[in-house]
């Protein structure tokens, strides 16, 4: 059941990254914005956990902001590697 909740989280956690992320994201894949968001939930905790967090009751809303932080850059670097990040790029003649 855990990874059923890591996907869900993902996906949340993905499109926020894609919301919060600087430039022009609106064509990078779903299925990019979920590995993403997955993986900004995976890499938030272990950053979180190695700056001394340790979770608090109820919801850890600084885990969730650096799981949101982390997935914005993702899609950052996912959406350039793949050439979809058409900001404003502009032909220098």
């Amino acid at each position: 059941m855990e990874i059923v909740g890591i996907i869900i989280a993902g996906l949340i956690i993905g499109l926020l990254g894609k919301l919060v992320a600087p430039g022009d994201k609106d064509n990078t894949p779903i299925w990019l914005t979920l590995l993403c968001g997955i993986g900004g939930v995976l890499l938030g905790l272990v950053v979180y956990q190695a700056f001394g967090g340790n979770g608090s009751p109820g919801v850890d809303w600084v885990r969730w902001a650096v799981s949101i932080a982390i997935a914005a850059v993702l899609v950052v670097l996912a959406s350039t590697l793949t050439g979809r990040n058409h900001g404003q790029r502009h032909a220098h003649r």
